[in-house]
């Protein structure tokens, strides 16, 4: 009621003002017509006529207006298609007078006048309409200046220019830009919206200091990420908090905002692109196929679910022992795919029975089994649990899916299954090595994947030093030389995919990742990102290896080698032979003495015995480690490297 109130009213005062505006561009035009001399208008032939026509002109004008929007807009927004009613409107008005005047009443009067008037109309109408906004924007923008982020943007493109002009008209943004920063040459010197640039990346130290910036927007969307790990190397030389800029598609879109700006994630630090993958070839392996995920709830199981639901299969079955996780990507995939034939299965693939029941009541024909435990420090203290759960939940799913007849199976295995330290990546390679002993003597092809750490997982690194940082640190290393190989989620289900796409039966599929990573290396970066000063604002703390961890992982083991495949980014492992007739009988001893909850060396002996690269730990608990670290809780100290 307030605000429309409020509009009523400036509705009533433009009206006012442009009625004013009549009258004064009237005169105007005619003391202009007699060069601003008063004394030469002929009083009886000009002025009573401009006197007598005057009202009709006001309430022509105010019509005119009207139908031109201009009483409609909102001028705080105003811009060039605003400026275009008010001349048309002005020029209408114009029109109408010449026309009414000299062609119709037959008055006299001065031609030039009608230009006179058009002109004076058109710039009081315009002093009006944009004297709210200028009165405005200056009065926001002392006040909000005042409480405002320094902000200095790094590209005077199309994205640059949006992201400025968004911050100047919106109220809601209490960001300042206060320098732009681009390589373009002929770019250093002009203006975008008042703004400079100031100069090239080489600039972006000094100019950081000299705003006083407080935080700094990459708008570079179409820039490579060789330019991108660039331009973040410079910055994160600064105390200033990063963020990037959406595509500008997605701006034109609606899709995001300039609110929506993403701190700069650390995956922009890992120094390769993403992995592509041939789509198309996995939407005709998937489509109107029934398709069974296990662990369909986790951050890997709940990915296949959104990838495959694009695909349109036939049926998508998710099947989940944590029915929180199973419950909310049900719920999204409800609501993005409505038309998905989806199935949600409460149930463990450690429980025989319920193994054989889903398979025997929706035969799926292919199956992508995610559902493990991975938490390395967590399954060296419970051993039994890694076997029930890893091992014997494959052996089962592998059998199902043999005596169903299900076209492919799918593992998801890990860079850890290869020289294992701990019982979960010895748990993994015994999974790959019960696939590859199932695609010898079945109808069904079973083939692995293995790939390194997933970055935004459930349990992965980077979630734990961000809340790490958000909560004043410390930062947390386990070993200053401890490195990792990373992905993406959505490179390691595309792999998955691809693998699917790929498979002929026993293979390993191994996805070439690049360099690997120091851990201590994404800590530094991503408290830099954040704003902070590493060992000033934000301490590290090397806490020492834990249980079953070890400083590096391998993605094969020596005697594998590899094989290419059609995407070059993908290699094959090719498969070690070993006595499978004596694998399984230790397998039906290993599942016995799990179920009676044997001790943990016994299993840990039975572990080594069936996969003789595990380096299991010591009598006395410990795990062999390198021994040129002393491996005790220590404070990371800075450097001048």
């Amino acid at each position: 009621m307030i605000k429309s109130r409020q509009l009523v009213i400036r509705r009533i005062g433009l009206i006012f003002c442009d009625a004013l505006s009549v009258v004064a561009a009237t005169f105007l035009a005619l003391i202009a017509r007699f060069d601003f001399s008063v004394n030469q208008i002929p009083e009886k032939i000009y002025a009573e006529t401009a006197i007598d026509f005057l009202p009709y002109s006001i309430i022509v004008t105010l019509i005119l207006f009207w139908l031109f929007h201009l009483y409609q807009s909102l001028w705080e927004y105003a811009g060039a298609p605003e400026m275009f009613s008010i001349l048309g409107a002005c020029f209408s008005s114009a029109v109408f007078q010449m026309v009414t005047v000299n062609l119709i009443l037959r008055w006299t009067y001065p031609r030039s006048c009608y230009v006179f008037f058009g002109g004076f109309l058109l710039a009081l109408v315009a002093i009006t309409r944009f004297f709210y906004r200028v009165f405005r924007t200056f009065i926001e923008k002392r006040v909000n200046n005042a409480k405002s982020v320094n902000v200095m943007i790094i590209g005077a493109g199309d994205a640059g220019n949006s992201l400025i002009r968004e911050m100047r008209s919106s109220s809601y943004i209490e960001k300042n830009a206060m320098c732009v920063i681009d390589d373009d040459s002929s770019k250093i010197g002009n203006y975008i919206h008042g703004v400079k640039v100031v100069g090239g990346r080489d600039a972006i130290i000094e100019n950081a200091v000299k705003y006083d910036i407080d935080e700094i927007i990459i708008a570079m969307p179409t820039a490579s990420k060789k330019v991108i790990r660039e331009i973040l190397e410079i910055c994160k030389q600064t105390k200033c908090e990063l963020k990037t800029l959406p595509g500008m598609y997605q701006l034109v879109n609606g899709e995001v905002n300039v609110s929506q700006l993403r701190k700069v994630d650390i995956a922009d630090l890992l120094g390769r692109d993403q992995v592509q993958i041939d789509l198309e070839s996995v939407m005709s392996y998937v489509r109107d196929k029934v398709i069974l995920v296990t662990g369909g709830g986790g951050s890997i199981g709940s990915e296949l679910c959104r990838q495959i639901a694009t695909h349109k299969p036939k049926q998508l079955i998710i099947f989940d022992i944590y029915e929180n996780s199973a419950y909310a990507i049900q719920q999204e995939l409800c609501r993005n795919y409505p038309d998905l034939n989806l199935k949600v299965l409460i149930g463990s693939v450690r429980n025989t029975n319920r193994v054989n029941s889903v398979f025997e009541q929706y035969h799926p024909d292919i199956v992508y089994h995610a559902a493990a435990h991975k938490h390395v420090p967590l399954m060296e203290d419970s051993p039994n649990e890694a076997i029930k759960n890893n091992v014997m939940g494959t052996w089962k799913l592998a059998e199902a899916a043999s005596k169903y007849g299900t076209g492919r199976f799918v593992m998801i295995s890990t860079d850890k299954a290869v020289n294992p330290t701990n019982i979960m990546g010895a748990s993994k390679r015994i999974c790959e090595m019960i696939v590859q002993s199932y695609n010898q003597r079945s109808n069904t092809e079973f083939v692995a994947v293995r790939f390194g750490n997933v970055l935004g997982s459930n349990g992965s690194v980077i979630p734990l030093f961000k809340k790490q940082i958000e909560e004043g640190g410390p930062v947390t290393v386990t070993h200053p030389n401890i490195i990792r190989y990373f992905m993406t989620i959505p490179e390691a289900v595309s792999l998955v995919l691809q693998a699917g796409a790929y498979a002929k039966g026993g293979e390993i599929f191994v996805l070439e990742m690049g360099e690997p990573v120091k851990i201590l290396d994404l800590a530094i970066n991503l408290i830099r990102l954040s704003g902070y000063v590493p060992g000033e604002d934000i301490q590290i703390q090397f806490t020492g290896l834990r249980p079953g961890e070890k400083l590096y992982e391998e993605m094969l083991m020596e005697e594998e080698g590899l094989q290419d495949t059609a995407n070059s980014k993908i290699h094959i492992g090719k498969p070690i032979e070993f006595d499978e007739e004596e694998f399984f009988k230790e397998l039906e001893i290993m599942n016995e003495l799990s179920k009676e909850e044997t001790d943990d060396m016994t299993i840990r002996k039975w572990v080594k015995k069936i996969v003789p690269t595990y380096q299991m730990r010591n009598p006395d608990g410990t795990l062999p480690i390198d021994r040129s670290y002393d491996n005790k809780p220590h404070k990371w100290e800075p450097t001048n490297d």
